[in-house]
């Protein structure tokens, strides 16, 4: 493949709207959790899996902005606060990357092997050495989140239900102390219920009888 395919192929490569100049490696990780749960004698058993979000690591490299002139270099000068320079230097870069970071706005990634959905920034390296001084070496490590629809439902107040106690949501009525119950007065309690019935009973049955 010529210089020019490779230059062409490497501008496929996105981080939301920001598009690097180089990208020197692609690591994609997907995995997947299976549960395991202890048993007596044998093995562990397995009864669900899930699968992880995705991971993506990129390093990437952004090359500096240059002279508006060849003979001149203009980057050194303003105006109006603006360099006299072409392109978006690798402090700027780096500004834009620490913002995307920093609003946990997920966005789009496109890599030469994968389109990602839904990625956050988790981690940002910064490598600057002699060799590296005017221009942007970064890794990136992303990761795919999750998203779920949430509804709010309104519930009727309990003054307008016909039996709000029984069909009302659940609510806090602060702490209860639990007490303890006492079998034996329990039986008892039984015991004298079931007595004052047949007592109960036998009187109205012997006022029946004498009439």
């Amino acid at each position: 493949m010529d210089l020019l395919s490779v230059l062409f192929n490497q501008q496929k490569r996105r981080i939301g709207v920001i598009v690097p100049s180089i990208v020197i490696s692609e690591r994609h990780s997907d995995s997947t959790v299976i549960t395991e749960h202890p048993v007596g004698f044998g093995a562990a058993i397995n009864d669900h899996a899930y699968n992880r979000p995705a991971e993506l690591v990129m390093e990437l490299g952004f090359a500096g902005a240059g002279s508006l002139v060849d003979f001149f270099d203009t980057s050194q000068y303003e105006i109006a606060g603006q360099e006299l320079s072409i392109g978006t230097n690798p402090k700027e870069i780096y500004q834009q990357l620490l913002d995307l970071q920093n609003t946990f706005e997920y966005f789009d990634v496109t890599t030469g092997k994968r389109q990602y959905k839904n990625m956050l920034i988790r981690s940002l390296n910064v490598t600057t050495d002699a060799a590296t001084e005017n221009v942007l070496m970064i890794t990136l490590a992303m990761q795919q989140i999750n998203i779920t629809n949430t509804q709010t439902v309104t519930e009727t107040p309990v003054e307008d239900m016909a039996q709000g106690q029984n069909t009302a949501g659940v609510a806090n009525t602060g702490v209860k102390n639990p007490l303890t119950v006492n079998p034996n007065n329990m039986l008892r309690a039984f015991v004298d219920s079931v007595t004052g019935a047949i007592k109960t009973g036998v009187s109205e049955l012997k006022g029946v009888m004498e009439r």
